[in-house]
């Protein structure tokens, strides 16, 4: 929120919705325009990481705009896997490999445990109700 605050150019995806994002342009040949100006931006974040997994090709689009924010741009990821079970999203053990070993290489990795911080507000509305 700071960084849109501020005027920095900031694009926001699901994983899912930048994976067809990424699909359709690169069926429609338009894909190194699409490309180009993602390398404008100054912040991409990626929610959802592992909530849906990913066809391979999709996958593999994936890997190639988290390659291109490395050591370039910022990048916010959000999952609720652990790294050890990225495998399972994005199909094949090299590519999980190589994306986690540059998103991990300077990054800031924030760890959340506890309740859902939905299920607590859920719960609060309903016993408000009652």
């Amino acid at each position: 929120m700071k960084a849109c605050q501020e005027g920095r150019r900031v694009r926001f995806f699901t994983a899912a919705e930048l994976a067809n994002i990424l699909l359709e342009k690169n069926t429609k040949g338009t894909l190194n325009n699409y490309l180009g100006t993602l390398k404008k931006v100054e912040l991409v974040v990626i929610d959802e990481i592992g909530f849906v997994p990913l066809h391979k090709d999709a996958a593999e689009l994936l890997f190639q705009v988290i390659s291109d924010c490395y050591e370039r741009k910022s990048l916010i990821i959000t999952s609720n896997l652990e790294f050890s079970q990225w495998n399972t999203v994005f199909g094949d053990n090299r590519l999980t490999a190589a994306l986690v070993d540059r998103l991990i290489h300077h990054s800031h990795i924030v760890i959340f445990s506890g309740e859902s911080y939905r299920l607590t507000q859920s719960l609060n509305r309903q016993r408000a109700y009652t």
